[in-house]
C-alpha cells in the first residue's frame, strides 16, 4: 500500500518548482549568438498558468496501489522595483489553486480555493497561502537570486524561483549548467548529500522565441533504493520557450517517467510519472502559446 510518507510527498510535489546559475560551452567563431536575459518593468504584473500532474504506482509483496494528484494554479509576479543596473525586486504569490488527490481504495480529496469552502485535512496550509505574498526576492537579468525573504508561515527557501540564463551570449547548441546539492533524509536518522545539476541547451531560435532543453542529472553514484525512491521525482527532462524580446519564459513542459525497485523491501517496485506545464497568461502570446498538455503519459 502507498505509505503516508509517499502520499504526502506526492501532494507536496504538486507545487514544486525549478532552477538558478550557469557555465557554458565554446562555439566556433562566426556563429550567431543570442543574449538571453530577463526583462521586467516597474509595476508590471506577470501571471502564468501552472498545471502539475503526478501518478505513483507502488507494488509491495504483489499488492499494487495507484495514487494520482492534479494541481492547477495561477502564479503571479508583482514587479515592485527595477534598478538602473537591472536588478528586479519581485513579490511572488499564487492567485488560486485547484487540487485533487486520488488514492486507489480511498475517497478522492479535492480543493478549489475559489469556492471559499473549508479546506479538507492536509490542505489547510495551502489554503492559507493562496492570495497572499509568499516570497519577495531580488534577481538579476541572468536569473540569479541575489536575496529572498519568505513572507508566509511555513515557507522555506528550498525551491528555485527562476531558470538560470548564461551571462554571456550563446549560440544554438551551447549548453550551461546549474549545480546544486540535496540532503536526503534516511530511515536511520542520518542524511545523505547528493550532488545534482540542471543541464540547459539552446536548441533553436525561431521568431525570437528560444527553445531551451533541460534535463536533471544526478552526479553522485547512488545504489541505495531508499535514496533512489526520493530522487526519482527530481530526474526530469523537457523544454522551455523563452521570448527574447519580452525577456521571460512563455511556456514550458517538464516530464518524468521513472521506476524504482527494492524499496521499502526487495519485492517492492514504484513507478513515478509526472508532467509539469506552465504557460504565460498574456493576450499577445495566446496565438503563439501551445495548448495546455493533457494527462501524464500512460
Amino acid at each position: 500500500m502507498l505509505s503516508t510518507r509517499m502520499s504526502g510527498c506526492l501532494l507536496a510535489t504538486a507545487l514544486y518548482a525549478l532552477f538558478s546559475a550557469p557555465t557554458f560551452a565554446d562555439v566556433p567563431s562566426g556563429t550567431k549568438k543570442y543574449d538571453l536575459q530577463y526583462k521586467f518593468a516597474p509595476g508590471e504584473v506577470v501571471r502564468w498558468e501552472v498545471v502539475h500532474q503526478a501518478t505513483v504506482k507502488t507494488t509491495i509483496d504483489g499488492t499494487s496501489q495507484t495514487a494520482e494528484t492534479v494541481s492547477e494554479s495561477v502564479k503571479k509576479w508583482q514587479v515592485s522595483e527595477v534598478s538602473a543596473d537591472e536588478i528586479f525586486t519581485i513579490v511572488h504569490s499564487v492567485e488560486y489553486v485547484r487540487m485533487k488527490n486520488d488514492i486507489q481504495g480511498r475517497q478522492p480529496i479535492e480543493f478549489d480555493s475559489r469556492t471559499g469552502a473549508t479546506p479538507p485535512a492536509g490542505y489547510e496550509l495551502v489554503a492559507k497561502r493562496v492570495g497572499r505574498p509568499l516570497t519577495r526576492f531580488r534577481m538579476d537579468a541572468s536569473g540569479e537570486i541575489l536575496d529572498r525573504k519568505e513572507l508566509a508561515p511555513g515557507r522555506t527557501a528550498s525551491t528555485q524561483m527562476t531558470m538560470p540564463l548564461p551571462e554571456e551570449s550563446v549560440a544554438i547548441g551551447d549548453d550551461w549548467n546549474f549545480p546544486y546539492e540535496l540532503d536526503i533524509p534516511l530511515r536511520s536518522g542520518r542524511t545523505k548529500k547528493i550532488k545534482m545539476r540542471q543541464r540547459f541547451e539552446l536548441a533553436s531560435v525561431v521568431d525570437d522565441i528560444a527553445t531551451i532543453k533541460v534535463a536533471t542529472q544526478i552526479l553522485t553514484p547512488v545504489n541505495d533504493p531508499e535514496i533512489e525512491a526520493q530522487l526519482v521525482q527530481r530526474r526530469t527532462e523537457g523544454e522551455l520557450h523563452f521570448d527574447l524580446n519580452k525577456g521571460r519564459v512563455i511556456r514550458q513542459q517538464i516530464d518524468l517517467d521513472r521506476r524504482v525497485t527494492g524499496f521499502p523491501n526487495e519485492s517492492s517496485t514504484m513507478r513515478y510519472r509526472t508532467r509539469f506545464t506552465e504557460k504565460l497568461l498574456d493576450e499577445d502570446l495566446k496565438a503563439a502559446a501551445k495548448p495546455a498538455a493533457g494527462t501524464a503519459r500512460q
